[in-house]
């Protein structure tokens, strides 16, 4: 039966509502949900990221700054420019300093590159990542390439490829995997498909979830000196669970990062984040972050399977750290959200706002596999009632 809310979930219903509409096109924080009396969140699935990331770089963390007096050196002095922070990353990224450009945040990234590199018209596959749609320069034509729900939302390179001849955009958008279905391509035919686009002026493929896509990891990167159109954008919010320092990077020409570094970006990170960054240059870390990427994905598959045999909804595959949700029982995905948040605790991120969506779908991120369980175990509930 579809769900049925009390008059206690309406009025949480509303308020949600209102504070929505405050975020925008981006799911309100649990801070953000902190006023409602009632509610309380206690298991965040709405942000995607990697706890057991988190957790290591809180180990690390107390060891270098157990004592807070070490933490001067990086509140007080300005931290280092945007060239010497590449220099961090080239053991992680497996690229030369001069391709790397690092970022507030893979958010800054999309704005600078879209702000600067696009011209006249930008071809975005939908549904994805709303900045790829918001940040467009004011005049250019916003293209949509719709992905099919009959064929699991998944990019055909050949159609992509035709409607990128027939449309003639200057930009063009590959999420991979792709926000908020998972979608995923392949090594082989993602090659195929930059070399089939190689005359665009710019081709940026987002690989913000890309540590999560299996064992092995493939970038897109290698290729940037091969495809100098080419840019590759990696949050490290999501792959190593640290948010709230705002840190991501690009993959670009040398001389696309000479004429962003032109316009700014010199000290667009703070010293927290140098912080981290140095930690990505330490094999040690490294080697312990590869175990507890490896559980995040292990855990994500034991999730899908589980979430597979819950009736009234159906989940979509996903090679990325989060599950797109259909409702198919006739139940409203708000009133899911509400009905998990005040029972539950659990907080999840409905669509409605995902371009290129229609139906009634939800976003829940794969966390720690005792949380992902509760979820899995508060659905059933809620489906079967």
């Amino acid at each position: 039966m579809p769900i049925q809310l009390t008059t206690f979930e309406r009025r949480v219903a509303e308020k949600l509502a209102a504070i929505k509409k405050q975020s925008g096109s981006h799911s309100p924080s649990p801070a953000m949900l902190a006023g409602i009396k009632g509610v309380a969140v206690k298991h965040d699935f709405c942000f995607l990221s990697n706890p057991h990331a988190t957790d290591l770089f809180l180990k690390y963390w107390k060891r270098d700054f157990g004592d807070v007096r070490r933490m001067r050196k990086l509140v007080e002095p300005y931290p280092s420019q945007n060239r010497t922070l590449a220099q961090k990353l080239v053991r992680s990224a497996e690229v030369p300093a001069e391709n790397i450009f690092v970022g507030n945040g893979a958010t800054e990234i999309i704005q600078a590159v879209l702000q600067n590199f696009t011209v006249k018209r930008i071809l975005v596959p939908i549904p994805t990542f709303s900045p790829y749609l918001e940040f467009a320069p004011k005049g250019v034509k916003i293209l949509h390439h719709k992905l099919q729900k009959g064929k699991q939302f998944t990019l055909s390179p050949n159609n992509f490829i035709a409607n990128v001849r027939k449309e003639k955009p200057d930009t063009v958008v590959i999420i991979n995997p792709n926000n908020p279905d998972g979608g995923y391509i392949n090594h082989v035919k993602l090659r195929a498909l930059l070399q089939a686009l190689c005359r665009v002026p710019t081709v940026a493929v987002d690989e913000s979830f890309a540590h999560f896509a299996g064992e092995q990891m493939y970038s897109a990167s290698r290729f940037v000196k091969t495809y100098p159109n080419l840019i590759v954008i990696k949050s490290l919010s999501k792959d190593f669970g640290i948010a709230g320092l705002r840190l991501g990077y690009a993959v670009m020409s040398e001389k696309r990062i000479a004429a962003l570094l032109r316009r700014g970006y010199l000290w667009n990170v703070s010293g927290f984040g140098e912080y981290f960054l140095g930690l990505l240059d330490d094999a040690v870390f490294m080697r312990e972050y590869e175990r507890a990427r490896l559980r995040a994905i292990r855990e994500r598959d034991e999730f899908f399977s589980k979430l597979s045999r819950i009736s009234g909804m159906k989940a979509y595959t996903s090679r990325a750290n989060m599950f797109l949700l259909e409702l198919m029982n006739g139940s409203c995905a708000d009133d899911l959200m509400v009905r998990l948040l005040v029972k539950h605790g659990i907080y999840i991120r409905t669509c409605y706002d995902k371009v290129g969506l229609s139906g009634e779908f939800v976003r829940i991120a794969s966390r720690r596999g005792g949380e992902n369980n509760r979820l899995v175990q508060a659905l059933a509930r809620i489906l079967s009632e």
